[in-house]
């Protein structure tokens, strides 16, 4: 590395965006006193000239004054808040401006001046500058490289020199966030920010805090890129062809506030390039020769596969050859329709509509009966035919219609039929009736979790794999974090007479796949149920929990989930750490540090009640369980938050549960989401899930 400088990686990354169709200019000569200036003064962050060229290029019918009108528009700050300005510029930039002007004939005319030709890139201005000197209330600052499309900066790299042992991509992110703290006019247009070290390179959005500053690994998206290539090199190319730039721009940036501010999401690259995939598949596989099955994504719990699902749903509802169809997301469980409804709205503005959700059949009905377009949320269940119904009714012929199934592999089977031995009747499956509802649709899953090489259903259903994200990408990639195994089992102990009992029907539950059958099922559940839910153990369990949890706080500071056999274990376990800890209990909702999540009803036993709540109420403890500032730092579950439930600060999990397959993965999925200086998820093991 000797002699190796930081203007050296500048050179050879300018080099690159050249390649990639990007004009550089000289720094001295395009400075305001140079001899090509591209703005008047040093606090100028549009280059106007070229913004004003550039508009009157693209929307050749609109007259100057409109032009100009655009102009203000996009150059004139509306909020102090440097997110919401983001946003605001953004819908300017992907929906295009509104203007009125006098026509020809006098009458005033409406129109859309477009500040980027998102159809045809050579009609754009693209322009890479460096050492850019940005002067702001008495700030002066010189981002190493900026990136401008018309005129309007859209992306700044930060560069350290590699040979420094102080010059990380730490010291890098640090520095854009002096930028933007010191020199924030800069930002109001920005589309990405990349921070590299000249070895190492990460891609994020305005509002990412450095954990979430993601490599990007790939160039095209299908091949592995030569491994002579630096990432920054690799990010470049992968994010900086014109072509995929403005893709991303368009169709794969979210905004959002979940009550705690404003934030911005850019695509990582698995989502960015499984979303095209996918749209690529559900093209053929909706076309006159089609066989409807448009495929599987697999990308593991924690990667952001509900974004994906939103952002491919935004790419199928603009499609031209899709005909604008009607996507119904499909779940097999409410909670976690709600949650993939919430980030779906959360991405309005790329799906193009307001997602709705069917509260019935007969609701389910009434929404699909449009020509086109739409997005309906439904649970599986809706699909079940009434008492003395053969077929289910066919809600809608249209081939227009795309069907989402989330967790594709779990409940969407059943298309042959199975006889019922007692009364010889046949019955058949979620995918059988969804199909009598929707002959025509077609499907694609995406699930968390691998899908085995056994199952025949899956593929028969949704066909073969678009694209694989899996878990040891995603920790290579740092998008998730790796997560450990601790066993305790052997710490709890039982008189010796149950422990092969405990152990045989534990082993009998998690292997024996012909459980299906609902009441030998319900009988082994009820026997382990009753010895894993024992005082004596539980008193061992609770004991042992809290000892751990308490040294983890110590060191950590993070939260933790605690997830049981039964709603009884539940309430059972929360007295005994209650025992233990009477400071954890609190009577308000808003207060205490552990607390369970469970549903009940009037009828379950009065000291359950208090547990028991509604939707507002689990509302509640979800929003205080993701602040990590909040007092509530354990949460004891059955079957609730197991799955599509985020708290990225929960790095503990204590199982207590049989639990095999995908539902084991998605449970212990739970804390591997990234979370400041989180190094490490940890799964603490009672029930013997090893």
């Amino acid at each position: 590395m000797m002699g190796f400088k930081e203007d050296h990686v500048e050179d050879a990354g300018i080099e690159t965006l050249k390649e990639l169709g990007w004009q550089y200019l000289p720094t001295g000569a395009v400075a305001p006193d140079g001899s090509a200036p591209q703005r008047a003064a040093f606090s100028d962050v549009v280059l106007l000239p070229r913004l004003r060229r550039a508009l009157a290029a693209i929307n050749p019918s609109i007259p100057e004054e409109a032009i100009e009108d655009a102009v203000k528009q996009v150059t004139t700050t509306e909020t102090p808040n440097l997110t919401e300005e983001n946003r605001r510029i953004h819908g300017l930039i992907t929906e295009g401006i509104s203007v009125e002007y006098r026509g020809h004939d006098g009458r005033i005319v409406g129109d859309t001046v477009w500040l980027i030709d998102f159809t045809d890139i050579e009609k754009n201005d693209w322009l890479v500058l460096n050492q850019f000197t940005v002067i702001e209330a008495r700030h002066n600052r010189r981002p190493d490289v900026v990136c401008f499309i018309n005129g309007l900066p859209v992306a700044v790299i930060e560069l350290k020199n590699p040979a420094d042992e102080n010059a990380t991509l730490t010291s890098a992110f640090n520095q854009i966030q002096t930028y933007k703290a010191e020199i924030p006019a800069l930002f109001q247009t920005n589309s990405v920010l990349i921070t590299s070290d000249g070895m190492l390179a990460r891609i994020g959005s305005l509002t990412a805090q450095e954990e979430r500053y993601m490599p990007w690994r790939t160039v095209d998206g299908v091949n592995e890129p030569a491994s002579s290539l630096m990432e920054l090199d690799v990010l470049l190319r992968g994010v900086f062809q014109r072509d995929l730039f403005l893709e991303l721009i368009r169709d794969f940036t979210v905004f959002g506030d979940q009550g705690d501010g404003p934030f911005k999401i850019v695509a990582g690259y698995h989502q960015f390039h499984g979303a095209r995939k996918a749209l690529r598949e559900a093209i053929r596989a909706v076309g006159p020769n089609g066989d409807k099955r448009i495929g599987i994504i697999w990308h593991t719990q924690g990667s952001g596969k509900s974004l994906l699902m939103a952002f491919f749903a935004g790419l199928a509802v603009r499609s031209i050859e899709l005909e604008n169809p009607t996507v119904v997301v499909i779940t097999d469980r409410n909670d976690l329709d709600d949650q993939l409804h919430g980030t779906f709205s959360l991405c309005r503005d790329l799906i193009r509509q307001k997602p709705e959700q069917a509260d019935n059949r007969v609701d389910l009905k009434r929404l699909l009966d449009r020509s086109a377009g739409g997005i309906i949320f439904t649970t599986v269940q809706k699909f079940s035919p009434q008492s003395g119904e053969e077929h289910f009714p066919q809600l809608t012929n249209r081939h227009n219609v795309i069907i989402m199934a989330d967790e594709a592999h779990r409940s969407q089977y059943g298309l042959d039929a199975k006889i019922d031995k007692k009364t010889g009747i046949k019955r058949y499956g979620y995918a059988h009736y969804i199909r009598q509802a929707l002959p025509n649709a077609s499907f694609i899953g995406f699930t968390g979790t691998p899908v085995e090489g056994t199952d025949r259903d899956t593929p028969a259903i949704f066909g073969d794999y678009i694209d694989v994200y899996d878990i040891s990408k995603a920790v290579e990639d740092g998008a998730t974090v790796p997560i450990y195994y601790e066993s305790r089992i052997a710490r709890i102990e039982l008189d010796e007479d149950l422990k092969p009992v405990l152990d045989a029907e534990i082993e009998a539950m998690v292997e024996d796949d012909t459980l299906a059958e609902k009441e030998k099922f319900k009988a082994k559940w009820t026997t382990v149920e009753a010895l894993v839910g024992a005082d004596k153990r539980l008193q061992q369990v609770a004991q042992d929990m809290v000892t751990h949890f308490e040294r983890r706080l110590e060191g950590l500071g993070g939260k933790a989930m605690s997830v049981c056999m039964s709603r009884r274990i539940c309430v059972k376990l929360y007295g005994e750490i209650i025992k233990l800890r009477p400071d954890w209990h609190s009577d308000d909702d808003t207060e205490g540090a552990v607390k369970i999540v469970m549903s009940g009803s009037a009828s379950d036993p009065v000291d359950w009640q208090q547990h028991i709540g509604n939707k507002r109420r689990r509302d509640l403890l979800a929003k205080r369980a993701r602040n990590p500032e909040d007092p509530l730092k354990l949460v004891i579950v059955r079957d609730m938050w197991l799955t599509g439930f985020d708290v990225p600060s929960l790095d503990s999990i204590y199982i207590d549960k049989p639990l095999k397959k995908h539902n084991l993965i998605q449970t212990i999925s739970r804390v591997n989401r990234k979370f400041e200086s989180k190094q490490k998820g940890l799964v603490i093991d009672y029930i013997g899930i090893k």
